[in-house]
């Protein structure tokens, strides 16, 4: 058992390898599962405490033990560790928005939650399998944001629009601008600003210095309005 929390482990990960599918299977499962039947969750009251605070528990933990992680193992650096990438944060503010349902944080967290965690499922930047702690955290840690962010939107009946696409891009160009001010200073990655994370994802077939930063920018824009489309369309079904 205390192979689990050591600094490394004898057993690598293997992108779309039987963990891994097996994960991606149950995550779509309960998402799916969400998108389905979240109106009907809303309705009794004790099954939505439930998953309500059995989602906050997962996200608190997922933070907390990394954090504890790194540090009891030495690994722990502000440049490396710090929740200040796009599921980070989506992930404090659907800690947040758990406690308080406060419309915006909903509505930001739903444009911010989804794809990014979903891109990380899919394409993990992850050194070790199911017998090492790391796994559990990171796809743990992935699935409950998402689920949050689909949670909060559908049990809620969160009306979102256009403006609110524009408006939580907006505050992500302003973020990013101070992420990469902290990134010139510390020397760190977050946000992916300077270059693509080492697993292969879509950042890495989008260019380079400038031009990897405006496709950055246009990927982000994309992903809202794309976003904002899926719920409108899934709105106008639920409705008929």
């Amino acid at each position: 058992m205390k192979a689990w929390f050591t600094p490394g482990s004898d057993y690598p990960f293997q992108s779309f390898g039987t963990s891994h599918i097996y994960v991606l299977m149950i995550f779509f499962l309960v998402f799916a599962s969400i998108l389905l039947f979240g109106r009907q969750l809303s309705k009794h009251h004790r099954a939505f405490q439930i998953v309500r605070f059995s989602l906050l528990i997962l996200l608190i933990w997922s933070e907390v033990s990394y954090q504890t992680w790194t540090a009891a193992n030495g690994l722990w650096s502000f440049a490396d560790h710090m929740p200040l990438h796009l599921c980070g944060i989506a992930s404090l503010l659907g800690m947040v928005s758990l406690l308080t349902y406060h419309p915006k944080l909903i509505k930001i967290n739903f444009f911010i939650g989804i794809v990014p965690a979903l891109i990380a499922l899919i394409t993990p930047d992850l050194p070790y399998d199911y017998q090492h702690y790391r796994f559990w955290k990171f796809f743990l840690h992935h699935m409950a944001i998402p689920w949050t962010s689909l949670f909060l939107v559908v049990t809620t009946r969160t009306k979102i629009s256009w403006k609110d696409a524009m408006e939580t891009f907006v505050y992500l160009v302003g973020y990013a601008i101070l992420i990469a001010l902290i990134n010139r200073w510390t020397g760190s990655n977050y946000l992916y600003l300077d270059h693509p994370p080492s697993a292969g994802t879509p950042l890495s077939y989008i260019g380079d210095g400038f031009i990897y930063i405006l496709n950055l920018s246009g990927m982000a824009l994309f992903t809202f309005l794309a976003m904002f489309g899926l719920y409108h369309i899934g709105k106008k079904i639920s409705n008929q």
